[in-house]
């Protein structure tokens, strides 16, 4: 849902597969989450699927995202 949100506002992300990236999986665990999905944006985060914090994106068009993916395919990390 997340992946789908982000493409429905025309952003450009990066998809980082955690299942494949064991420091991706370290990035994550040291911005504090235990779970996918993850966003960054600049040095802004989010987990979970937030509509709320990915309208707010909106503003950083231009902005290259930067998600990971757990093995579900799910969007996540950076």
């Amino acid at each position: 849902m997340t992946k789908r949100a982000i493409d429905d506002i025309g952003l450009p992300y990066v998809v980082v597969d955690l299942a494949a990236d064991e420091q991706a999986v370290e990035t994550v665990q040291q911005l504090g989450y235990t779970s996918a999905p993850v966003v960054t944006v600049s040095a802004a985060s989010l987990s979970g699927f937030r509509p709320d914090k990915i309208s707010a994106v909106t503003s950083a068009r231009g902005t290259e995202l930067r998600a990971a993916t757990d093995e579900l395919g799910g969007a996540s990390y950076e």
